[in-house]
């Protein structure tokens, strides 16, 4: 049986579709950023794409780590 989906990742289905991208999309955007800051990451893709649920892709992401 499979668990329900809780924290950020709760809210990816939605995102990919309200915001026409797929969350990987949105993902790789915040990787690829020169922004590295958290709060600096939400301002951007609030501002620039009226991303909804900035900072649960923004916190998730950077969670999965990018060290390198």
């Amino acid at each position: 049986m499979t668990e329900p989906v809780k924290g950020p990742a709760s809210y990816f289905p939605s995102i990919g579709t309200k915001y026409g991208r797929p969350v990987a999309e949105w993902k790789e955007l915040i990787r690829s950023s020169p922004l590295t800051r958290h709060m600096e990451l939400v301002g951007w893709l609030e501002a620039e794409y009226g991303l909804g649920h900035a900072n649960a892709l923004v916190a998730h992401t950077r969670a999965e780590g990018s060290d390198g």
